[in-house]
């Protein structure tokens, strides 16, 4: 039987990336978006592109009775998630005090509490069945000190570092992948140009995602695509706070 994976934001960008690429493998897809008209136009899409099967579930995950039904989904011993792809997310332009504390919620949400319930439900079935995944797409911003996104990936990483400890003599691979700057919807959506970076910072999603499955593969905790970025991290941790602070507002304009 073939495996199947739950991709969140699957209709663009990193997460359309992962579906397209997953589909390849020969996985059937759960893909879990709030645009239900797109969602069914991938859907179409990867069904006539790979021969796989294809499920669609319309949900926000900041709204927690929508989310509960992915968990129910991922939970679902009959129709078993051997992979959990955490993608879904977005970002807010302004810094902290220029966002509604109401804005900033909703976002935590998704980046945070989303990410956190659905592994739940996943990491439970996949303990008991002794097999599966889970890449959660975190970000660089992660190792750096840049409000409250940052915080939230932070989150993710240190959560996702912990689970692939944990859960790695259980069958269970957990991976947290920490991409940069790439060229999606993402920053689109928040109203950032591509010249808010320099160029050589900009990724390809579909390199990026490759290099996230190869990782994946491997059972590494963390992957970073390219050398640029495994360098800034790198550096985020020898670096005074101070002056990363310097480079605010790269990415915001």
């Amino acid at each position: 039987m073939s495996e199947t994976a739950l991709v969140t934001g699957p209709t663009a960008g990193i997460g359309a990336s992962f579906a397209r690429q997953l589909a390849a493998r020969g996985y059937d897809l759960v893909l879990v978006a709030r645009d239900a008209e797109r969602l069914e136009q991938t859907a179409a899409e990867l069904r006539a592109a790979y021969d796989v099967q294809v499920e669609v579930l319309a949900a926000d995950l900041s709204d927690r009775s929508e989310l509960a039904r992915v968990e129910a989904r991922l939970s679902d011993a009959e129709r078993p998630v051997d992979l959990l792809v955490n993608n879904a997310g977005f970002g807010l332009k302004g810094r902290f005090l220029d966002n509604t504390a109401d804005a900033e919620t909703v976002m935590l949400e998704v980046l945070v509490t989303a990410v956190l319930r659905l592994s739940h439900a996943a990491l439970g079935a996949m303990t008991e069945r002794g097999h599966g995944g889970v890449i959660n797409v975190s970000s660089v911003a992660a190792f750096l000190p840049r409000g409250s996104y940052s915080a939230a990936k932070a989150w993710v990483n240190s959560f996702s570092e912990w689970a692939a400890h944990e859960y790695r003599p259980r069958g269970v691979t957990v991976t947290a992948l920490c991409p940069g700057f790439t060229k999606t919807e993402f920053h689109e959506r928040m109203d950032v140009s591509r010249g808010s970076a320099p160029d050589f910072m900009w990724l390809d999603a579909d390199k990026l995602v490759e290099t996230a499955l190869a990782d994946f593969d491997k059972g590494r905790v963390y992957s970073i695509p390219s050398a640029q970025y495994k360098l800034i991290a790198g550096a985020a941790r020898l670096v005074p706070n101070g002056l990363l602070q310097r480079f605010q507002s790269l990415g915001r304009k």
